[in-house]
């Protein structure tokens, strides 16, 4: 039995259970699944604002204009990517243009290298010719992918921590 592909998207209304189940899947890691979600929140309000987002409208204070999706695979939920259209101060440092997660239950099948594949597509359609991509300096698995991309490591910017946070190592891959 062949696996269906997997596809960017963006959220349905019909999204919402499987959304929120994502959301809580990837609470222990300490990682958010939805950005800017809150478990209870009315869902079209959100689906809404992300469409806000990504037109750059009503954007809160610190925030660019991003487009969110989610990994589709045969109607399932596997993931989510983020890509930001253009780097403030924050996002040069720890975020980059392009952020992805991949549900604990999918990983290792290769979803996360087509997520960053397809988001650097969609980084390339807003005009992003150089995407940065940043992943913890210890997180083995995300190193790969990027890697495989096409990622070059840009080893002048210093792996220094903000906040406790864990260093990151920044990649820069042309769209």
């Amino acid at each position: 039995m062949t696996t269906p592909p997997l596809r960017l998207r963006a959220l349905a209304a019909s999204d919402e259970a499987q959304f929120a189940a994502a959301h809580r899947a990837v609470e222990p890691d300490g990682f958010t699944f939805g950005l800017g979600y809150e478990p209870g929140m009315p869902w079209l309000p959100y689906v809404e604002s992300l469409e806000r987002q990504r037109e750059g409208r009503d954007l809160p204070e610190g925030f660019v204009p991003a487009t969110f999706l989610v990994a589709d695979v045969g109607g399932v939920i596997v993931g989510r990517a983020s890509v930001r259209h253009e780097l403030n101060h924050f996002l040069a440092r720890e975020g980059g243009h392009v952020g992805y997660a991949v549900l604990p239950e999918h990983r290792r099948r290769g979803y996360a290298t087509e997520m960053l594949r397809q988001s650097l597509v969609v980084a390339r359609d807003v005009g992003i010719e150089r995407a940065l991509v940043t992943c913890d300096d210890d997180n083995v698995g995300s190193i790969a992918v990027i890697e495989r991309c096409g990622g070059v490591r840009d080893v002048a910017l210093p792996l220094v921590p903000v906040a406790g946070a864990q260093p990151k190592r920044h990649y820069w891959i042309d769209t």
